[in-house]
C-alpha cells in the first residue's frame, strides 16, 4: 500500500478513534455531572436552612455560594465540549420555554390570581390555561421532533435490514 493510500485509510481511522473518544470523555463527564447533582441537592438543602436560621451579610448567602460553586464545577466538567468545534445544530430555544422561561410564567399567572384575591379554584383555572397555552404554542415543535425521530428510526431500519454498517 503506497502512503496516498494511507492516507484515507488513517483519517478514517483517526476519526473513528477520535468518535469512540469522544463517547467515553462524554459518559465519564455525564457521570461526575450527575455525582455533582446528587451531591448538590442537598448540600443546597442544608445551606438554604442555615441560611433561614443563621442570617449571614445578605439574604442566601451560603445557598448562592452553593450555587456558584455548582455553575463553576458545570464549566470545569463542560460536558458538551465534543462538540465545540462542530457545526452549531439546528435546535434553538427561545427564552420562553426553558425551564426559568415556562416557571417565570406561571409564576406570573400565580401572582396575578393571588393580586386579584382569587380561590384555589380560579387559581387552578388559571394555571391550567396557561398551561394548555404553552402547549399549543410548542405544538408544532414537538410535531418535528417527532416527525424527525421517526424518519431517523426508519432509516435505521432500513440500514439494519440491508446490513449496512453504521
Amino acid at each position: 500500500m503506497t502512503s496516498n493510500e494511507l492516507g484515507p485509510l488513517q483519517n478514517k481511522s483517526d476519526d473513528r478513534w477520535n468518535f469512540v473518544r469522544d463517547v467515553m470523555v462524554f459518559q465519564l463527564k455525564l457521570l461526575l455531572d450527575n455525582v455533582r447533582d446528587l451531591v448538590l441537592m442537598p448540600v443546597s438543602l442544608v445551606a438554604a436552612l442555615v441560611d433561614l436560621v443563621f442570617r449571614g451579610e445578605r439574604e442566601g448567602e451560603r445557598f448562592y455560594r452553593v450555587l456558584r460553586w455548582g455553575s463553576h464545577s458545570e464549566d470545569v466538567i463542560d460536558v458538551y465540549s465534543a462538540i465545540k468545534h462542530h457545526e452549531p445544530g439546528e435546535f434553538k430555544v427561545s427564552p420562553d420555554y426553558t425551564v426559568d422561561g415556562v416557571i417565570s410564567r406561571l409564576e406570573g399567572v400565580l401572582k396575578r390570581e393571588v393580586e386579584k384575591g382569587g380561590t384555589a379554584a380560579s387559581v387552578k383555572a388559571a394555571m391550567d390555561k396557561a398551561i394548555d397555552q404553552l402547549h399549543s404554542e410548542t405544538g408544532a415543535k414537538r410535531e418535528q421532533a417527532r416527525d424527525m425521530v421517526a424518519r431517523t428510526a426508519g432509516e435505521l431500519r432500513q440500514k439494519f435490514e440491508r446490513g449496512d454498517r453504521l
